[in-house]
């Protein structure tokens, strides 16, 4: 395994010193309640991270206290990064997880430095703050704490139900300074999910979650996230999905299309081959020039999906109050300034 030179992008890119050195790894192969799973807990330099300026991402800096993810969701855009550690982009990714142990005592001290200007931090960005190994190692409360002893704007993405373990902790982040929290839910079709999203919660478990938060005070939007296509993008699947989402009183909706970057693509399309080979072909068409795909297939899922947020009435809404549906389903209004927004 590579970790001398450790940095948070590709070998070659611009990079400060290693993030941690060899001698700083205690490698853990039998934890209970983890079987197949290998933890490395390093003690890293630094945990708050710059985003490259060519980055789509609409925030600067994030903390991200694990590498590799038990989500073991197929189409991970953030396996390429286990090849920057030697390690494998498939099930190495799945399996060997990186945890840095001291990543609340880095953060507080980095958020105590003059130089610090408060500026907003993203988190579950790479991988997923809140995956099972977060129920073992216990990082997010120290790394909230933190941010909100320092009255410091952040944003959480997640697909995992341990953030509910946190809400106290979020309730009184929320009162000092802007927090923003999303779930990802792309799709509700638990056949789907199964075979692309394994080891995560159930969507409705996700929505929940979403559910609880609102009830609480927190607003939180959901990322429908990703549609996939031919498997996910259906009519008749996209309504289904939008509509429990509302269901679940989310604050916003923002649907985002698979993309395939490199280790992700390669993954991705063995998985399809092996469980759909009928639509190998349609995929190397649809993501022929490259990650994304056409903007004219994102325009027809994004649109489609916005009119059906407006139909079911997702949009800025009194906290606490969940969103019902009545049936039969009929048409609403669309609220002023309704939101669609990533975080």
């Amino acid at each position: 395994m590579r970790w001398e030179n450790l940095s948070d992008g590709p070998r070659g890119a611009a990079a400060d010193a290693a993030l941690f050195g060899a001698d700083a790894v205690t490698t853990r192969t039998d934890t209970p309640g983890f079987r197949g799973i290998t933890f490395h807990e390093i003690r890293a330099k630094s945990i708050v991270n710059r985003v490259p300026g060519a980055s789509r991402m609409p925030f600067e800096w994030t903390v991200n206290p694990y590498r590799g993810c038990t989500h073991a969701c197929v189409y991970c855009f953030a396996r390429k990064t286990h090849s920057y550690l030697d390690l494998d982009t498939g099930l190495g990714f799945d399996s060997q997880i990186v945890v840095k142990v001291n990543a609340p005592e880095l953060l507080r001290h980095r958020l105590a430095s003059p130089r610090w200007q408060g500026e907003h931090i993203a988190m579950g960005t790479n991988v997923d703050c809140y995956q099972r190994a977060e129920g073992r190692y216990a990082l997010m409360p120290g790394i909230i704490e933190a941010l909100r002893d320092h009255a410091n704007p952040f944003s959480i993405l997640t697909k995992g139900t341990l953030i509910l373990r946190d809400l106290d902790l979020l309730r009184q982040a929320a009162a000092v300074t802007d927090v923003g929290i999303s779930v990802s839910v792309g799709f509700v079709d638990e056949q789907l999910w199964r075979t692309v999203e394994p080891g995560t919660p159930a969507p409705g478990r996700r929505l929940e979650v979403v559910r609880t938060l609102s009830g609480h005070g927190i607003g939180c939007g959901v990322l429908m996230a990703p549609v996939v296509p031919f498997l996910g993008d259906h009519p008749d699947q996209l309504r289904a999905t939008v509509r429990a989402i509302a269901e679940a009183g989310a604050a916003s909706v923002t649907p985002l299309v698979l993309h395939l970057r490199p280790g992700a693509r390669e993954w991705f399309m063995a998985w399809l081959a092996e469980h759909h080979p009928h639509l190998v072909r349609r995929y190397e068409r649809l993501y022929a020039d490259g990650a994304y795909a056409p903007k004219w297939y994102q325009r027809r899922i994004t649109r489609h999906v916005h009119d059906l947020a407006r139909e079911f009435g997702i949009g800025p809404a009194r906290a606490g109050t969940a969103r019902r549906i009545p049936e039969p389903r009929q048409p609403l209004p669309a609220p002023e300034g309704t939101q669609l927004t990533l975080l």
